[in-house]
């Protein structure tokens, strides 16, 4: 293990106090008063947009109907706006679930009253469809996407029904796992989630295992109640399928991303292929580290103490970073960390993890962070701000086009990370850089191959019926992480009950793989980006995230000369992995370390 580089000025902490961030939630509303006087105009509009429009939509000509979708998406704003405010409650303070859960049940309200116009529109004549379509301007793709949904909508009364129940299904067993996993106080120091877990990177051997160890306990702790809970997303998954007549329990998720199942099937399968890219990188850094790596090891720092970080130093590098792509993007952050879009530290009763919410294009984005203080936390800022600036430059399309499907949606997430990174390699010498390449695999394993392990996780235990025990799901992780992992990591016992606290299973299933979806998208445009082929990169991405949701991803990556449907797409992705391992393997050597040659 080499010495940190004495000149190494990207680790090294200023003196200066830490600057935490915190929300203004004003923009959206003053207060929970103010919120619920807004709720309660937009059910009385909601119910007069029903009472005007309702059984109508057949009469009215393109104009008309034109400036009733506008109504319509303004209410839909009005909505988001309450339930953004109320999550955002929630996220700041998990024990606020019953100021969500009222604030739910009469947005649901105002919501049904709003159901039939989608419903209606879909059972409108054809040519009458395509006229409306002709003369929605952004919402051309919205309206087509309708259309797509429609052999799956149900009638108007079941519709509304669902939505009446909503609260009290699947989203208040999604609202428990977070409030139970919040609420958490792990191993003798009564640590959060992501304190804990922060150890993971420690440098010290015995306080990761110690970590590992603490966290397990309390998941074992608290697996009859997170085993029941996953339980109850697989019947809902399951009831869902049958009901609306999907072909497959994956095919909503599919569907909403705008992207087929050929496309996923070529990128997971492309994806299991290069396992042996992990495989190759941890055992150059178990031979690094002298040791036979465990699980709890995976992220342990190399080259010393190179993982820790100061808040105001990620942040200024972060700043800069998106400043030196684009003045614009750099504008976006800037304006975000003065007028309270971002909550930075962990708090008492805080969600865990990292987020950026898009909110409402009438507001802006707010972010989320739970700065520990490693290498790795500037990296998740350079994530949750790319969403951030993708989200706020979609704006202009409006509500029913402001979010994206999720593969697009990581888009500029992960590519503000390999900004981070690039920025880096330019800045730091050979010894300093070895961390910086270690780090950032890392970062590709856990966006790329890792996500895809996930979702083949959840492809196993939705293809079973009935209830699953504890001990099913156990085995089933362990199994798709060894595929991954080979002989290259020991997993251990403990490992086996990791399932159980990855919040995507529960909130979003078949989520996952829209990150490696992502992320070998972002490496196949950051490839072009660098190779200064593509002329006016900057304005045509810039332009790609502008459009938010209001095309289809293929699309939209056509603008740089890429087909998502061709497996070579692929393949593109994954060979920038393999160079950036081999640029790794080559720094090592020529810094003097010994490491076994790549084996394919």
């Amino acid at each position: 293990m080499a010495k940190p580089h004495k000149h190494n000025t990207l680790h090294k902490s200023p003196k200066s106090k830490e600057t935490p961030h915190n929300w203004d939630l004003s923009a959206l509303f003053a207060d929970n008063e103010q919120a619920s006087q807004y709720l309660a105009t937009t059910y009385k509009q909601a119910k007069a947009f029903q009472e005007h429009y309702q059984n109508t939509l057949a009469t009215l000509t393109p104009k008309d109907f034109y400036t009733a979708l506008l109504a319509y998406e303004q209410l839909i704003e009005r909505i988001s706006r309450v339930m953004t405010y109320a999550f955002l409650l929630f996220a700041q303070d998990t024990k606020k679930g019953d100021i969500y859960a009222q604030y739910e049940l009469k947005s649901n309200e105002a919501h049904s009253l709003l159901v039939f116009f989608e419903l209606e529109f879909c059972e409108l004549e054809s040519k009458v469809q395509q006229a409306f379509i002709k003369q929605a301007h952004t919402h051309t793709f919205y309206l087509q996407t309708l259309l797509q949904a429609k052999p799956y909508q149900l009638p108007l009364s079941a519709e509304q029904a669902l939505i009446a129940t909503s609260s009290v299904g699947v989203n208040a067993f999604s609202r428990l796992f977070d409030e139970h996993l919040s609420a958490l106080k792990i191993g003798k120091n009564k640590q959060s989630e992501e304190e804990v877990l922060a150890e993971l990177h420690s440098p010290k051997r015995k306080k990761r295992k110690q970590a590992q160890k603490a966290f397990t306990k309390s998941l074992e702790d608290s697996s009859p109640l997170l085993c029941y809970i996953l339980n109850m997303v697989r019947k809902d998954v399951a009831i869902t399928t049958k009901l609306r007549g999907y072909p497959s329990k994956e095919a909503p998720r599919h569907l909403s991303n705008h992207i087929t199942q050929k496309s996923v099937d070529s990128m997971i399968d492309i994806t299991t292929k290069h396992y042996h890219i992990v495989q190759d990188y941890y055992r150059i850094k178990a031979d690094l580290m002298g040791i036979k790596l465990k699980d709890y090891d995976r992220y342990a720092p190399l080259f010393s103490h190179a993982s820790t970080m100061h808040y105001n130093q990620a942040i200024e590098l972060v700043t800069q970073t998106y400043k030196g792509f684009s003045k614009e993007f750099g504008t976006i952050v800037e304006k975000a960390l003065q007028e309270g879009w971002i909550s930075s530290h962990p708090m008492p009763n805080k969600r865990g993890g990292a987020f950026s919410h898009g909110s409402v294009p009438s507001a802006h984005p707010y972010v989320l962070l739970n700065w520990t203080g490693n290498r790795r936390d500037a990296f998740t800022i350079a994530h949750e701000f790319g969403h951030m600036i993708h989200q706020e430059l979609s704006k202009k399309v409006g509500t029913l086009s402001h979010d994206t499907p999720l593969t697009t949606a990581e888009t500029a997430s992960v590519f503000g990370e390999m900004l981070l990174f690039d920025h880096l390699k330019s800045t730091l010498s050979k010894q300093e850089l070895l961390p910086i390449y270690a780090g950032k695999l890392e970062d590709i394993f856990s966006t790329l191959f890792r996500q895809v392990v996930m979702t083949n996780f959840e492809r196993a235990i939705h293809s079973k019926d009935g209830e699953l025990q504890i001990a099913d799901f156990d085995r089933i992780w362990q199994e798709e992480n060894a595929k991954m992992f080979g002989k290259s990591v020991e997993l251990t016992k403990n490992y086996a009950r990791w399932w159980s606290y990855i919040p995507h299973f529960i909130h979003s299933p078949f989520y996952c793989y829209a990150y490696s979806y992502g992320q070998l998208l972002v490496l196949a445009l950051f490839g072009l980006y660098k190779s200064g082929k593509c002329k006016d990169f900057v304005a045509t991405y810039t332009e790609f995230l502008s459009l938010g949701g209001s095309k289809a991803p293929s699309e939209l990556i056509k603008a740089f000369g890429f087909d998502i449907e061709s497996d070579r797409f692929w393949e593109i992705g994954m060979q920038e992995v393999r160079a950036m391992l081999e640029e790794f393997h080559s720094l090592l050597h020529a810094s003097g370390y010994k490491v076994r040659k790549l084996k394919r």
